[in-house]
């Protein structure tokens, strides 16, 4: 197996091959990957979308060819899934759960369906996208994963991390931003001012030692939302985030950076 795509609704990705290992990333439904090696149930993965690489069980993964991993890698907006959850439907009538920021290759908008290699899926309900441009749909995303818990690697509503939550919004946008906040702050262009910032740009904290430790996304130059403990709104200003239950400042801001564009 050189080429396969993800069909489970998230698949940990570890540094090694074991389950003991930390999870760095998720797969999400629909991403393909290319297979850099195999060491018994274990594949080493490169997922197409964001480069990242690591470590992924065999049995969540279904392979494909070069040709339709081209295929997919050449499309440049693919469909991908706005809803907070959803169901697949295959056909043997065997249900898929889906999370927001899944693909669905070929999807056909008339029957609701997507293929995954040659199984053909149908969603069990319409995609709903909150708003009507990318910087709506942006913010109106981060907010369906409010309270959701943080977890190191997650990126999805039942445990995911800051980079993960504005990774997951711009890829429901049609942005594809890297993985990791280090990563994530190389792009776009910066903000000079927090008044001149917009709904939907990305502030970066970083620590004492001045490396990129934190990304959220600003709701208004006044208010942000971020995963830490959990995706919450906090105020922020020129010095950081000022969390008002805890009466303190808890991330230092570093830089603002429009990556939407408009």
């Amino acid at each position: 197996m050189k080429y396969a795509i993800a069909c489970s609704a998230v698949i940990p990705v570890r540094p090694e091959p074991s389950e003991k290992a930390e999870m760095l990333t998720e797969v999400m439904f629909g991403e393909h990957v290319e297979i850099l090696e195999t060491t018994g149930n274990w594949a080493k993965i490169r997922n197409a979308f964001d480069g990242y690489e690591g470590w992924s069980d065999k049995k969540t993964l279904v392979e494909i060819s070069e040709t339709n991993f081209i295929e997919l890698k050449l499309k440049s907006n693919p469909f991908v899934l706005p809803n907070l959850f959803g169901y697949a439907i295959d056909e043997k009538e065997s249900a898929y759960l889906l999370s927001a920021g899944c693909t669905l290759p070929e999807y056909n908008e008339e029957e609701l369906s997507f293929k995954i290699g040659s199984k053909r899926f149908c969603l069990s309900q319409p995609p709903a996208f909150r708003g009507n441009t990318i910087r709506e749909i942006i913010i109106n995303s981060a907010q369906t994963f409010l309270n959701s818990p943080y977890l190191w690697g997650g990126k999805n509503p039942f445990g995911i991390d800051c980079s993960g939550l504005s990774q997951i919004c711009y890829k429901i946008a049609g942005i594809k931003i890297p993985r990791d906040a280090s990563q994530q702050v190389k792009i776009g262009v910066p903000v000079s001012f927090l008044e001149n910032a917009k709904p939907g740009d990305l502030a970066f904290f970083d620590n004492d030692e001045g490396n990129i430790t934190h990304v959220g996304i600003l709701l208004s130059p006044a208010k942000i939302i971020h995963s830490s403990g959990k995706v919450h709104t906090d105020n922020i200003d020129h010095q950081g985030i000022y969390n008002n239950d805890l009466k303190k400042y808890t991330h230092k801001l570093r830089v603002i950076m429009n990556v939407a564009g408009e």
